[in-house]
């Protein structure tokens, strides 16, 4: 089965939508085949404000209907205490909301943009879409992150190259007890270093200190601009740590 395929089959869906990479293109495809798709955007303590700024802007490109719904996700059962299962909690919560919200508005299908990369094997969060009978097409259809990226590139989603996101808890070391005031002091941190030209990166938090993981072509551009960012982070963290391994990319197939 190809995307043209399942919305034809599919016609009428509504979207969990993130702003990122995968949401943005299956919006993309399902607007392209003819499909009546609306997106559906839960907007938390756990999401940066760009995050809701980029899908705000790509629904605008499109011409997508988008809802935002605000939620208090670590008032969840389970979410704040950040076990390991945490994501499933939290996938759980987001997609309850959206299903109830798409039911009333006369949505019958809800879909996801997990693609067939994702890995879906020891991902609590896979269990809750399961059991919500969430649908992921670009996962059913085989379609992986290159694939992804290059079509969204010939499509001129301004998405296609963005850099993969996780979600400001991951930041939070497991077993950690999570509030909004360090998602906050996260946040912050990471839009400091964006400002100052750094991107893909990730603030991790360890008790009042902070570990910084670039990617490995940017990490001697911060050693030579730690008194400026040291400045910056100290308003966040008593100690900031660059980690010199570096972090993992995601591989880009343009």
């Amino acid at each position: 089965m190809d995307i043209p395929t399942f919305f034809q089959e599919n016609p009428k869906a509504a979207l969990g939508f993130s702003g990122g990479v995968d949401s943005s293109y299956l919006l993309y495809a399902g607007i392209h085949s003819g499909a009546k798709i609306k997106a559906y955007y839960v907007s938390s303590e756990f999401q940066p404000q760009f995050e809701k700024a980029d899908a705000v802007r790509m629904a605008d490109q499109l011409g997508a209907e988008i809802t935002i719904i605000d939620a208090d996700i670590l008032s969840v059962p389970n979410v704040a205490e950040n076990p390991s299962d945490r994501c499933y909690y939290c996938k759980s919560a987001i997609f309850s909301i959206i299903k109830k919200a798409a039911r009333n508005d006369g949505f019958s299908l809800l879909i996801d943009g997990t693609n067939a990369s994702d890995e879906t094997a020891d991902r609590p969060g896979m269990r809750a879409l399961t059991e919500l009978e969430v649908q992921s097409p670009l996962r059913e259809c085989g379609i992986s992150k290159s694939e992804v990226r290059r079509l969204s590139k010939e499509a001129g989603l301004f998405t296609w190259n963005k850099p993969a996101y996780a979600c400001l808890a991951t930041r939070i070391p497991g077993g950690t007890y999570i509030t909004a005031g360090d998602l906050g002091r996260v946040e912050r941190a990471e839009d400091s270093l964006r400002a100052l030209g750094f991107s893909d990166f990730r603030v991790r938090l360890s008790g009042s200190s902070a570990r910084l993981e670039l990617p490995a072509s940017q990490i001697s551009r911060a050693q030579c601009m730690k008194v400026e960012i040291d400045e910056l982070l100290h308003q966040e963290f008593e100690t900031i740590v660059l980690d010199p391994a570096g972090r993992k990319m995601e591989e880009t197939v343009i």
